[in-house]
C-alpha cells in the first residue's frame, strides 16, 4: 500500500470513525466500534477497502489512531472523536506535567479560557514536548503549553490514557497552564 493510499485511507477512517459515520451510513456502537465488513461494504464507491488494507493501516499507522477488536471483526478510533462515544477508559493518574501543542494565533484565547475540547470529546495532551510541537505545527507557528497535570488530578480532574498514548481530559483551566519558552 503506497503512502498516498495509506494517508487517504487514514483520513477516510478518521472521518467515519471519529466524526461523521453518517456520511456512509455506518453504524457505531456506544463504544465507537464498527463492523469491519459493514465498513468495507459502505465505503464503496468512495474508497475500496479490504480487510488486509485496513489491518495494514491499523498496524502501521504512526499515530496508532485505530484498533481492531481481538477477533478482528470490529474497528474503532482510539481517540479524537467529535461524536459521543464511551471508549471505556479508566481514570488514570497522569505524570507531573503534560503538554499541549497549539498555534500562536490561538494563545490569547487559551490564556483567557484555558484548554477546551471545542468540537472534540476531550482535550488532547502529550507526555513529551516533541509530540506537542508536531501537533502545534499542524495549525501554524507552534506554541507549547505545559499543563500542571498532577495538580489538576489532586484537585479532582480526571485524566484518561488512550490506547495510542494520548492523554485526555475534559478541560484545562487557565490556572494549570504555563507557556513553554
Amino acid at each position: 500500500m503506497s503512502s498516498n493510499s495509506l494517508n487517504k485511507t487514514s483520513k477516510f477512517l478518521s472521518l467515519v470513525l471519529r466524526h461523521k459515520p453518517e456520511v456512509i451510513n455506518l453504524t457505531l456502537d456506544k463504544q465507537g466500534w464498527a463492523s469491519v465488513a459493514e465498513l468495507i461494504e459502505k465505503a464503496q464507491p468512495q474508497l475500496v477497502l479490504t480487510f488486509e488494507s485496513i489491518q495494514h493501516l491499523v498496524t502501521t499507522n504512526d499515530k496508532q489512531r485505530f484498533s481492531l477488536s481481538a477477533d478482528k471483526r470490529y474497528i474503532r478510533a482510539n481517540q479524537g472523536h467529535s461524536i459521543q462515544v464511551d471508549l471505556q477508559l479508566q481514570p488514570t493518574e497522569p505524570p507531573t506535567v503534560l503538554y499541549h501543542g497549539s498555534a500562536t494565533r490561538f494563545l490569547a484565547s487559551i490564556k483567557q479560557g484555558g484548554l477546551v475540547p471545542k468540537q472534540r470529546q476531550y482535550v488532547h495532551l502529550s507526555s513529551d514536548i516533541k509530540t506537542a510541537t508536531a501537533v502545534g505545527k499542524r495549525y501554524g507557528k507552534p506554541v507549547i503549553i505545559e499543563v500542571a497535570a498532577t495538580n489538576m488530578y489532586q484537585q479532582g480532574f480526571e485524566f484518561f490514557l488512550s490506547e495510542n498514548g494520548v492523554w485526555l481530559t475534559a478541560q484545562v483551566p487557565v490556572d494549570f497552564l504555563s507557556v513553554c519558552d
